[in-house]
């Protein structure tokens, strides 16, 4: 059963059965019948995965197996100067190894394709040209090192730092009929709807200060960030002319139709992020469920760096898949 075919117009730019489009914005509601269930699987290709990310994508897979829904591979490979083809290979092969199997992918196909982000282009743009139009997003000159020197910061830590505000635009009041795309950002400035946007520059979202963003977690239960405390405006297009994580695993995520989105739990507080992008683009978020992360003998989160618990390395060394769950 594919997702519903959205009226015409109903999202300029993404493509006419991409997208699925609801009346109301809520943040996370439980699944119906007239929604399918569909998860997703989505790896970025930058190197070996390891048992971390095996454990949360299998936790994905039964949460699909259980509802009867769909699995969809998606390759995250926009950071193309770290994505290599023989990640690519590996990623699908140790996969396959490990047990995770997906109805929709770059190797199988499926309705709501392209599955690999680097071909996916014209939706980014479109979620980019609808923040615009609704004066969400302004252009940002700072880099993350402008950021950190502002707050007075010496270490970049994992999260994002809160922007301090350095190239906010202050509001203005705009003429009845005004565009808004225009609000607080000079005319020079305004990304070319063709070209897609200003090289050079940042795109940020501006966060609504003061407002509380909450939702129920799926595995870690009530959760509540507030804006501009917790987190700050943030970037949706970078100054490479590359569209940042947040605003692209949206337009993937509803233009994929994914009902529940299952990942690590270091990206709990993205999601009060990517819940206002939701809302901004006229979207009902998917629900979310946060898998516990991974360590290793030290306590440290498990990263690709981790070569000794990659799931190659593990499968070199001749373990099973079976044993490793059973070890969890």
């Amino acid at each position: 059963m594919h997702p519903r075919v959205p009226p015409a117009g109903a999202f300029p730019g993404f493509r006419k059965a991409a997208l699925p489009w609801y009346k109301h914005v809520v943040t996370t509601l439980p699944q119906t019948p007239a929604q399918p269930y569909r998860g997703r699987l989505a790896p970025s290709p930058t190197g070996y995965l390891h048992l971390g990310h095996a454990k949360t994508f299998w936790t994905a897979q039964q949460r699909a197996r259980e509802r009867g829904g769909v699995l969809v591979l998606r390759n995250e490979d926009l950071d193309q100067a770290r994505c290599q083809p023989r990640f690519v290979a590996a990623l699908v092969e140790d996969l396959h190894w490990f047990g995770l199997r997906w109805q929709e992918g770059p190797d199988c196909g499926g309705p709501l394709g392209p599955y690999r982000q680097g071909e996916r282009r014209r939706f980014y743009l479109a979620a980019l040209d609808r923040l615009r139009a609704g004066g969400f997003v302004y252009p940002c000159g700072c880099s993350r090192q402008d950021v950190l020197r502002a707050l007075r910061a010496p270490h970049q830590g994992e999260d994002e730092p809160i922007y301090p505000g350095t190239c906010r635009p202050t509001p203005r009041v705009q003429p009845a009929g005004a565009d808004r795309r225009s609000a607080g950002v000079p005319a020079k400035d305004l990304p070319d709807r063709r070209a897609g946007t200003k090289p050079g520059l940042n795109w940020r979202f501006r966060v609504p200060d003061g407002e509380t963003v909450t939702f129920v977690d799926g595995h870690e239960g009530p959760q509540v960030f507030v804006a501009g405390r917790d987190f700050g405006d943030f970037v949706v297009w970078r100054h490479d002319d590359v569209p940042a994580y947040q605003l692209a695993v949206v337009a993937d995520d509803a233009a994929m139709a994914i009902t529940e989105v299952v990942r690590g739990a270091d990206l709990l507080r993205s999601t009060a992020r990517q819940i206002l992008l939701y809302r901004a683009l006229g979207l009902r978020s998917p629900a979310f469920y946060h898998c516990p992360l991974l360590t290793d003998a030290a306590g440290v989160r498990l990263a690709k760096r981790h070569d000794a618990l990659s799931l190659r390395a593990l499968r070199a060394r001749g373990l099973q898949p079976e044993s490793l769950r059973n070890a969890w």
